[in-house]
């Protein structure tokens, strides 16, 4: 008998074959689904704060920079809405703001945003006056991220950080000591001896110096030096640098001084160190200082010695003489003509100091 004789048999292969196709259809889709479903989860994004760098500091601002990577799990970039930050020390508000419009994290990646702060040092110091300059202070940086996850909708992020900061304060300057190699009233060479004063809560380490010095307004010495040293915190180091003058150009200045009268002098310049914060340049300075020369025995070996006394650091120069050696064949005369305006002929001072380019003259200051 064909199947064509037997049509219930037909019918049953027929439904049997149908019902194959739509459960093979079923499973598919169903597949396709959990897939999908799979694919366009959403959720939270996650952030944290890396690290912080001060990419500049000097002796008015700092600034800051806090990297903050934010983590997005999700298959469609979510924008930054915006960044609110704020800046404490010990509880107390440094500054705050907010960052609108901060970009788009992408799908499935992470990006590292960037948050700059300048804090001014002068701001800070005004509105709490027990902030001092040198020391270092405490901050914690409290920052907000705002985004927009489809189907969660908008979520905040808040994260912290906690570091230190200086208040940085220039170094006082002054001359301890000039010591003398060679004087005439053509040339003089010397070695000056300079005192920095750190009165920072922090080393620093010097990598040069530039300085400039004037008495009485005419520039004894200029010069850079590349010489390294580690300046202590709270510590007074002392520099020693050559200089070379002519003493004929201080004309009527260098009389107002030997006469006890007093002449000013200036010094200038600018240290390159390192900090733990970062590197900085500090400008140094020492105004108005005032110095005459007065004559007094040294009380320790008897010699006469010639005194300039630099009143803004209260220090003395002191020109010696070894009483041990024979004055008559060691030591030479320095005859220092000064014309002055108001005399019609010049002034001659005879001085009677060690040979210098033999024994050296130190000058105390």
């Amino acid at each position: 008998m064909s199947s064509s004789d037997n049509p219930k048999k037909a019918d049953k292969d027929q439904d049997e074959g149908e019902g194959g196709f739509l459960d093979k259809v079923k499973d598919f889709i169903q597949d396709i689904g959990e897939k999908i479903e799979d694919a366009v989860s959403f959720g939270k994004p996650t952030a944290d704060v890396t690290g912080i760098h001060i990419p500049q500091i000097s002796l008015e601002k700092v600034e800051l920079i806090a990297d903050v990577m934010i983590t997005n799990p999700n298959p469609v970039p979510i924008p930054l809405v915006d960044i609110e930050y704020l800046i404490e020390s010990e509880g107390r508000k440094l500054m705050s703001g907010t960052i609108p419009d901060a970009g788009t994290i992408n799908a499935h990646g992470s990006e590292t945003v960037k948050i700059p702060v300048l804090l001014i040092y002068d701001d800070i110091k005004s509105t709490y006056g027990d902030i001092k300059p040198g020391s270092i202070i405490p901050y914690l940086v409290k920052v907000i991220l705002h985004v927009d996850v489809p189907v969660i909708g908008r979520i905040s992020l808040p994260l912290e950080k906690a570091g230190e900061i200086p208040v940085p304060y220039k170094p006082d300057v002054d001359i301890s000591k000039i010591k003398f190699e060679k004087f005439s009233f053509e040339e003089a060479t010397a070695t000056l001896h300079l005192n920095l004063d750190n009165k920072n809560d922090f080393d620093l380490g010097l990598n040069a110096l530039d300085y400039e010095i004037w008495l009485s307004n005419v520039s004894i010495a200029s010069a850079e030096t590349k010489e390294s040293t580690n300046i202590k915190k709270q510590e007074v180091t002392t520099m020693t640098l050559p200089i070379s003058f002519r003493p004929k150009d201080f004309g009527s200045a260098m009389w107002d001084m030997i006469r006890g009268k007093g002449t000013g002098y200036t010094i200038k310049g600018h240290i390159d160190v390192n900090t733990p914060f970062g590197h900085m340049k500090i400008p140094i300075s020492r105004e108005g200082g005032t110095t005459r020369l007065k004559k007094e025995d040294d009380d320790d070996d008897n010699d006469e010695v010639y005194y300039v006394s630099f009143y803004s650091v209260s220090s003395t120069i002191s020109i010696r003489h070894s009483s041990n050696i024979d004055l008559i064949n060691t030591c030479m005369y320095i005859w220092i003509s000064i014309s002055l305006v108001s005399y019609p002929l010049p002034f001659y001072l005879g001085l009677k100091i060690e040979e210098m380019h033999s024994h050296g003259t130190e000058l105390m200051l």
